[in-house]
């Protein structure tokens, strides 16, 4: 007999996790320039996204992240801020930022804005200060300024090098147009890192964090949370290997120590707010136990998870990244937070090998992670299964790692593409205007129009899922235990409720442990046994 359990298109019900909501909360990633566009210049803006906000509360989100619309010069996406407290002129103003925040509200819908505090805009007032006040000047200890070595200085202070490629250092001119002092950037040039030991850098962020919160959002994802302190004296790598955000390099810029009792700071700022306040670090530590240490009870709520973004597609090896990812936070109390993809990674369904098999191995992930306990991020976009865009033109690329040739893989815009709504052609409902990256032609039968109401969709896979992951009170935060299972098969066990994913190549033969909830392929029963599909996973009630 042959079981077809694709999901059936259901109301989502009201229920909702009260407690510690982000322990179990699924919250939803918006990459402000690409998700709606509002006003027809081709970028996305944030009257777009509130308008959009009753398609995000009807999939079964608990919380919207929005990436950077701070006053910024974009040179990289936003994250080049020039004033925290100001809406940028393309997406909006601050009576946009409020209507979101108040809309989303009304929805059962929580915020969390991006933070940007290791660096600023080099438009920002405080660099530009420093810049046109010389060497010497208070304004410059607000950032890493220092004097070059080599004679007349014309060799960078030490050997770090940019994310994004080249070295860490930029000279300066003095203000008389001699060659003057170096600053450092671990990022882009127009990124200038700003200096934490600075006492009047930690006051600002305080107020910063202040202003938002008292705006109405709910939290902050803090972007390069592991980069904001840099070891004494700034010393030498001594290696030649490129700087990489993700890695097991132990660095002078990345994962000092010091960094926690900033966290400890403004765990205390959030705290001293109603209605749970949280807060997000991506940081991108080395192990799964130096990532732990961002959310111990006095630190922040959550961390990413990175480890299990990046695990191959076999089933030891995501076995391993979920027991040391669970082992870790629940050695501090935290829950653990899974992610397959975002803004600064290729697409998780084209790192799965794209095509067909790239889809079916994505659509296995997203069910296995979000049986997995606590607190689920879904990129935008991957709802509706969409592949990374590998063929824009070089002309229409605006990532600077991709200019910068050593740094980062530049590739970056590739899942920053408008995602598609409506309609047969580009835009598909983006906006009343273009889109600021090129959609592919196939996008339009991947299009949240096309894929509502058809049972075999990956829509309606993530909406199924995550009504029964609310409706299941075995899901979301709480306990997990792995059941026996042939080699590259994965079974995971919680309260009631049971995920078996096949990673093999081929279909497999198990017994049947359970009712059938939810499966991402058409199952075989025959007796007792049932035949899980290759690439496939699938959800029961015990």
């Amino acid at each position: 007999m042959t079981q077809d359990l694709a999901p059936s298109v259901r109301e989502q019900p009201a229920g909702q996790h009260t407690q510690g909501w982000w322990r179990s909360a699924v919250i939803y990633q918006v990459y402000v320039r690409s998700f709606a566009d509002s006003d027809g210049d081709g970028i996305g803006d944030l009257r777009g996204i509130r308008e959009r906000l009753p398609y995000l509360a009807e999939l079964g989100a608990d919380a919207v992240w929005l990436t950077p619309f701070y006053a910024s010069p974009q040179a990289d996406g936003g994250y080049d801020v020039a004033d925290y407290r100001a809406v940028d002129p393309l997406f909006g103003d601050l009576s946009d930022a409020d209507d979101l925040v108040r809309t989303a509200h009304e929805l059962g819908l929580r915020v969390i804005v991006d933070i940007v505090p290791n660096h600023t805009s080099d438009q920002h007032v405080w660099f530009r200060a420093a810049l046109a006040e010389g060497a010497g000047a208070a304004s410059r200890d607000r950032y890493h300024f220092r004097p070059g070595k080599g004679p007349g200085g014309e060799l960078p202070p030490n050997d770090w090098e940019s994310v994004f490629g080249g070295p860490a250092w930029t000279r300066t001119a003095e203000p008389d147009g001699t060659p003057g002092e170096w600053y450092l950037h671990l990022f882009a040039p127009e990124q200038p890192d700003l200096n934490w030991d600075n006492q009047e850098v930690r006051e600002e962020f305080d107020s910063i964090l202040r202003f938002w919160l008292d705006l109405g959002v709910d939290g902050f994802r803090i972007d390069v949370a592991h980069g904001m302190v840099k070891a004494p004296g700034l010393p030498d790598i001594g290696a030649g290997e490129q700087a990489k955000m993700i890695g097991a390099q132990t660095l002078p810029f990345f994962d000092q120590d010091g960094v926690h009792e900033i966290h400890r700071s403004w765990r205390k700022l959030l705290d001293s707010y109603d209605g749970d306040r949280i807060g997000v670090a991506e940081a991108w530590a080395p192990t799964s136990e130096r990532l732990a240490l961002y959310v111990r009870p006095d630190e922040l709520h959550q961390a990413f998870n990175f480890q299990f973004l990046t695990c191959a597609w076999d089933a030891t090896a995501m076995r391993t990244v979920i027991d040391e990812s669970l082992s870790a936070t629940t050695s501090v109390g935290a829950p653990t937070t899974w992610v397959l993809s975002n803004h600064d990674v290729v697409r998780h369904t084209t790192r799965y090998g794209g095509g067909e098999r790239g889809l079916a191995r994505a659509r296995a992930a997203a069910l296995l992670m979000l049986a997995l306990p606590g607190s689920t991020y879904v990129y935008q976009g991957e709802e509706l299964g969409l592949p990374e865009v590998v063929d824009l033109p070089d002309e229409v690329r605006q990532d600077p790692a991709f200019f910068r040739g050593d740094g980062q893989d530049g590739t970056r815009d590739g899942c920053r593409v408008p995602i598609p709504w409506s309609g047969e052609r580009s835009p598909y409902g983006f906006g009343p205007g273009g889109s600021w990256l090129p959609q592919p032609a196939a996008w339009q039968e991947l299009s949240v129009e096309a894929q509502s109401g058809d049972p075999r969709s990956t829509l309606e896979l993530y909406r199924s899922a995550l009504v029964l992951r609310r409706d299941l009170p075995g899901l979301g935060d709480g306990p997990m235990t792995w059941l026996d299972a042939p080699t590259g098969v994965l079974a995971v066990s919680r309260p009631g409720f049971v995920c078996t994913l096949n990673t093999l190549g081929g279909e497999i033969e198990l017994p049947v442990p359970g009712r059938p909830l939810l499966s991402t392929r058409p199952l075989e029963f025959a007796g007792g046994t049932v035949r899980v599909p290759a690439d496939s996973c699938v959800w029961w009630a015990v």
